[in-house]
């Protein structure tokens, strides 16, 4: 086997292991053709650390390879910050910050110069290595300006954004791997904090994707757990307000909060590892944290305060079936929480029992968004019991398990349940799922 056939087959590998730990065929493929509808440059930009780039260097491009062997290709942006604190280091030259960005003297700014250089050709070269193309991008993208040469010396705020090198690795169907220094319009080398270079390419390009690769694999809740998704539009006031959000990791949600208020509704913000990368962008449940601006939650208590058409519809697309004709008429609604543009929907009816979960419809292409969590969520705060039945082989059954106390296979279906005080109250729940009447048909 000659060497340079070696790479390439071990892609091939990667995606083969990659594709298998994930979830359906039906999910990958439906991402793939979502992501593939895009303009090239709509589909990602990939934010990577220096410590990625020191300490996860193999995932990461094995991860950028998958992407480009299914025929996407992402924007990367790369930092170097322990790079650079090591390398000033050595040269004796102390580090100094200012309101978080780094001083940069024109000693410093030599070897700023040379170690983005290096640490972009790495990740070029070992993504070639595994058989990508990619190009390196060390400038000619950011026109800055001082931003305020007495205080911070070299460092330069970012006026304008040229897409043309971009533009022309993407045509070459090459990642393009851009570093975050920038250019007055002078020619003088200016240092631009990455964190910023990559909100201002971003906003340009207004992507689907934003993406940052990082060691932890996404925003950590109070216990240390990975928070899977967050849609700001229902939760990012009760979320700023936990004290256990602080630091930096206030400082992210607010600079991710303010990155989507200036983006379209569907793009995204994905917070996971290098390895998790394909899991994150290609399966509902992803791997890592999911930020999107999400829509609002409309809560009904009557049928006429919703578009019923609109309702219906949902469901049936959901569900792939037909609604009975008499649906509407015959359903006693308790309350109904369905999201502003009618892509997710829970419906609730009060029983002799307590309270059941007659509908829960959560639309294709809105499948992996969390937006289905985030009425869920809604929900479960004005709802502290309930029962429900769902079907075995249910795709979304075990969302229901970490969600009840409960479940009882009753034949074709199985009974789930929270709040239930007592096991004679989920027996009254068992027994009405048993004689419920279907309301779908076909």
């Amino acid at each position: 086997m000659s060497p340079a056939f070696q790479p390439h087959r071990q892609t091939r590998q990667t995606i083969v292991r990659l594709l298998s730990s994930m979830a359906s065929a039906k999910e990958i493929s439906q991402y793939l053709k979502r992501f593939s509808q895009l303009d090239a440059k709509r589909f990602a930009v990939v934010k990577v650390g220096g410590a990625v780039l020191r300490d996860d260097l193999e995932a990461l491009t094995s991860s950028l390879s998958f992407l480009q062997e299914v025929g996407l290709t992402p924007i990367v942006l790369h930092g170097a910050g322990p790079q650079l604190d090591a390398e000033l280091s050595a040269a004796g030259i102390e580090k100094q910050t200012v309101n978080g960005l780094r001083v940069t003297s024109p000693e410093a700014l030599a070897i700023v110069r040379r170690v983005f250089q290096q640490s972009n050709l790495r990740l070029v070269q070992a993504l070639q290595q595994n058989g990508a193309r990619a190009t390196s991008i060390t400038g000619g993208v950011f026109e800055a300006e001082y931003l305020d040469v007495q205080t911070y010396g070299l460092v330069g705020d970012v006026k304008k954004v040229n897409l043309a090198p971009i533009e022309a690795s993407l045509r070459a169907g090459s990642i393009p791997v851009i570093t975050s220094l920038g250019e007055s319009a002078g020619g003088q080398i200016l240092n631009v904090n990455a964190d910023f270079a990559a909100n201002e390419l971003v906003q340009e390009l207004q992507p689907y994707k934003i993406i940052f690769l990082t060691g932890t694999g996404g925003l950590l809740d109070e216990a240390g757990k990975v928070i899977d998704s967050i849609n700001l539009s229902t939760e990012y006031d009760h979320l700023i307000a936990q004290p256990w959000i602080h630091g930096g990791m206030k400082v992210k949600i607010e600079q991710i909060k303010d990155l989507l208020d200036r983006l379209p509704l569907e793009s995204s913000v994905s917070i996971t590892r290098p390895a998790d990368l394909a899991k994150e962008l290609f399966t509902h449940k992803g791997s890592g944290t999911l930020v999107r601006k999400g829509e609002k939650v409309l809560r009904a208590t009557a049928w006429s305060e919703l578009d019923l058409p609109r309702l219906k519809g949902l469901i049936e697309s959901s569900f792939g079936r037909i609604l009975v004709p008499d649906y509407f008429e015959r359903t006693t609604l308790l309350r109904a929480y369905v999201s502003e543009n009618y892509r997710t929907a829970v419906i609730l009816t009060d029983e002799a029992e307590g309270v059941y979960l007659d509908k829960f419809a959560v639309l294709d292409d809105a499948q992996g968004e969390g937006l289905g969590r985030a009425v869920w969520n809604v929900m479960r705060e004005e709802t502290p019991q309930l029962f429900w039945r769902s079907r075995n082989g249910n795709p979304i059954n075990h969302f229901y398990y970490a969600e009840s106390d409960g479940c009882y296979k009753q034949g074709s279906w199985k009974v789930f349940w929270y709040g239930a005080d007592g096991i004679e109250l989920v027996k009254t729940y068992v027994d009405h799922c048993g004689a419920r009447t279907p309301s779908l048909q076909g």
